[in-house]
């Protein structure tokens, strides 16, 4: 439940031997071609559903809400972001380190001394950034049995108006993330919200604010945007598109704020394509705060730091493309956020079912491909 898929082991190999940072400057068109049209026509057909978008560093180039058979969409509906908040957290994490009020390498023990877990005196902020904590993971909570979902995400939230240690962005961060490691810290990568929800804890230790006032005044005010918000125990399910898990079968029901820093934003397709455009611009970090947060670590699957940067090529594009991704999805509900620093370009796709085939980009397959090279190369 809010696992994002990575670059597998086995498919390094395709991308180990192309150069970062090559930039396709003659790739992209001024505006959305036909291919673009096409490749949106193409997406419809293979069942896509919901809000694609692209914009580059100056504006939108192009929304398109796509429907299918009985699940009509229009542009500009609330979506839940899934592990897209990762990246947002990520960058609010990166402004306390330009600020100098964290450091990557602080050690969770110094930095949260609330959090009891057995390893916090050897997990760093990286760590948790880039998934190597080893702590414990909420999908391997006991199944429920009416949802079919792990535990965690079923149980009831605390209220924005809550008090105490067990705030909306961690509301299990000082309990069942403190709870006996499933590996050494550093040890090696392994995909875990916990992570996330810890580090939405430590930044409200590190700043004395919720987490949720944080994305407000540093996020959503700055950039003007309009539905951006964290949810919480009183969030109506009703006010966002539900997915499927497939083209027959609804999603279960699960409480999105549980989530916290690690899932459970939620807002229009709009407000995450302004989120890009202020990273393409430095609106919110520095150049070298960027760079961190968009160097992927081959080691790892080419992780970063809230995101997965590479090299692939897409069609249409005379060289490499370097791309930074995030993914993400919960409960039938899908999320791509790709951007294309070198070309200054970034596409936002919005999903209404989990079991769509996104295909992998540096395996030149699959929706995921088929759109970027149509959005950053013109690919036909």
């Amino acid at each position: 439940m809010g696992r994002s898929s990575d670059l597998s082991s086995a498919g390094l190999a395709l991308v180990v031997g192309l150069a970062l940072g090559i930039a396709c400057a003659a790739c992209a068109d001024p505006v959305p071609s036909a291919t673009w049209t096409a490749a949106l026509a193409k997406a419809t057909a293979q069942g896509l559903s919901g809000e694609i978008g692209l914009t580059d560093r100056t504006g939108t180039l192009s929304r398109t809400a796509l429907s299918a058979p009985g699940h009509p969409h229009r542009v500009g509906e609330v979506w839940r972001w899934a592990s897209v908040t990762k990246q947002i957290t990520a960058t609010l994490v990166l402004q306390e380190v330009a600020a100098g009020h964290l450091g990557l390498d602080d050690r969770l023990a110094s930095r949260l001394p609330g959090f009891s877990g057995p390893t916090a005196g050897q997990i760093t902020v990286r760590m948790l950034l880039q998934h190597t904590s080893g702590l414990p993971n909420p999908d391997d909570t006991p199944t429920d049995a009416a949802q079919g979902l792990p535990s965690f995400y079923t149980r009831t939230a605390p209220s924005a108006s809550g008090s105490g240690t067990a705030r909306v962005a961690s509301p299990d961060a000082f309990g069942y993330c403190a709870g006996p490691a499933k590996a050494a810290a550093g040890a090696g990568f392994s995909y875990n919200n916990c992570d996330y929800i810890v580090l939405g804890a430590l930044l409200e230790a590190a700043t004395g604010q919720r987490f949720a006032d944080l994305v407000r005044t540093r996020i959503t005010r700055p950039l003007g945007l309009g539905t951006l918000s964290l949810a919480d125990g009183t969030t109506d399910p009703a006010t966002m598109v539900r997915g499927r898990l497939d083209a027959t079968h609804p999603e279960p029901s699960f409480t999105l704020a549980t989530f916290g820093a690690s899932g459970a934003l939620l807002g229009d397709p709009a407000d995450l394509m302004a989120f890009d455009r202020a990273l393409l611009n430095g609106r919110l970090l520095g150049p070298v705060e960027t760079g961190l947060a968009w160097t992927g670590d081959p080691a790892l699957g080419y992780e970063a730091l809230g995101t997965w940067a590479f090299p692939a090529r897409l069609k249409g594009c005379a060289g490499p493309v370097r791309l930074v991704e995030r993914r993400g999805g919960i409960g039938g509900v899908e999320v791509r956020n790709l951007i294309a620093p070198d070309i200054g370009r970034a596409l936002v796709v919005f999903a209404d079912r989990s079991d769509l085939d996104f295909g992998e980009i540096w395996q030149g397959r699959g929706l995921s491909f088929d759109l970027a090279s149509a959005g950053f190369c013109h690919g036909s």
